[in-house]
């Protein structure tokens, strides 16, 4: 693993996009301490006080994990992250399809891309922040929360990295050796609303409905309080919170 740590840089997800010298190396890490175009999902920014969280890329190459099936390496930087989080407090779950929330509040977001050659994932660049000293947030982003404000005191960022990489190693070897029902169990044992029904907003308006499970290819299904499943991509689905 190879670690490249930038005190100001636009996007460590751009920059991993064009970084080519560690092509030889399985996994490259790329830490800032402020991103001047950090991106969240779709056309989103991610808010983050410089030097006051931990906002990184990772870019690693899978063995043989199908394009159709690359959900599963999503679920790995999610498990990565939460189970992180989890050593500093309880109530850490993985909303669909990879934030981590502290109850109904949100501490960390993943943008994930990947490169594909033939019908296999070539690479992956998970482009993660989590929210980890700052206490002030001025954006309209409805519910952020910080591992400082849980707990109360500053948190070494430093070794929660160390933490989420340890973790997402052990995750990815799991599915290297084919056992990625065990990722897809942990994913949905901890997931955010698993159980309960609880109000959701597609493009036909709001309403409510348990989930149903989460398919190897990432879509969500829903099933509404008339019976009737509802099954979603990514974006076309949000949670009433």
């Amino acid at each position: 693993m190879k670690i490249i740590r930038f005190d100001e840089i636009d996007s460590t997800n751009s920059f991993l996009h064009g970084y080519h010298e560690g092509d030889d190396v399985e996994t490259v890490v790329a830490v800032a301490e402020y991103q001047t175009a950090g991106r969240g999902q779709g056309t989103n920014h991610w808010e983050s006080e410089r030097g006051k969280n931990l906002t990184m890329s990772v870019r690693v190459a899978p063995k043989g994990v199908k394009a159709t099936e690359q959900y599963v390496l999503s679920m790995c930087m999610a498990l990565a992250v939460k189970d992180a989080l989890s050593e500093y407090s309880e109530g850490m779950t993985v909303k669909w399809p990879n934030d981590i929330y502290w109850n109904d509040k949100k501490i960390s977001g993943t943008l994930i891309e990947t490169t594909i050659a033939g019908k296999n994932v070539k690479t992956c660049i998970f482009g993660t922040g989590i929210n980890v000293n700052q206490t002030e947030f001025l954006s309209d982003a409805p519910n952020p929360v910080s591992i400082k404000q849980i707990v109360g005191h500053e948190v070494d960022r430093e070794e929660l990295l160390k933490k989420v990489m340890r973790n997402l190693e052990k995750y990815l070897k799991i599915v290297y050796s084919g056992e990625r029902k065990k990722i897809h169990d942990a994913y949905m044992n901890c997931l955010y609303r698993k159980e309960g029904v609880h109000k959701y907003r597609d493009n036909n308006g709001t309403f409510e409905a348990s989930i149903e499970r989460v398919e190897d290819s990432g879509h969500l299904v829903l099933r509404s309080t008339d019976g009737r499943e509802r099954r979603y991509g990514f974006k076309e689905v949000a949670f009433v919170l």
